[in-house]
């Protein structure tokens, strides 16, 4: 092997040696005390991945929830409350980061929303079976009746 084959695999071995791994983006709990722990993963399951958006952020695995739950536990390091905190998450990404946002006149429709529609649904049915009774098709005349006959037997018109 010549100097520069082995000076080729060298630099190969220390690239692989200093790599990043391709989990290096998951959240792993760093935090060696428990309570501080359960307090960040509490606080993520308030939180809404604003990617996913039908997960909270201790649920998902998006690059913005990891970067949200690194937020809560800089927050958290920082001495602030879990109010403080979600407050300043609100603050930032608006009442959409919470997962149960609260009720307010700007989340109505959220909160209102299914109910609505179930009730716009329920009334469009009704609308159309009271409908469907009104129209009820009136009985032949007695002329209607005879033609009618007259094509069942095959006689001409």
């Amino acid at each position: 092997m010549t100097r520069l084959a082995r000076f080729a695999c060298l630099l190969a071995a220390i690239a692989c040696l200093h790599a990043p791994s391709p989990h290096a983006a998951e959240a792993v709990p760093t935090e060696q005390d428990r309570a501080t722990n359960a307090r960040a993963v509490a606080l993520a399951e308030q939180l809404r991945c604003l990617v996913c958006q039908n997960q909270t952020i201790a649920d998902s695995s998006a690059e913005l929830a990891v970067d949200l739950r690194r937020q809560v536990r800089e927050q958290i390091a920082a001495g602030r409350t879990d109010r403080e905190i979600l407050d300043y998450m609100t603050q930032r990404y608006s009442d959409f980061v919470l997962y149960r946002p609260p009720l307010k006149p700007a989340t109505f429709l959220l909160w209102g929303g299914p109910l609505a529609l179930l009730t716009i649904g329920i009334f469009m049915l009704a609308r159309i079976v009271r409908s469907r009774r009104a129209v009820a098709t009136p009985p032949l005349t007695t002329e209607e009746h005879a033609r009618a006959e007259r094509l069942l037997r095959g006689d001409p018109l």
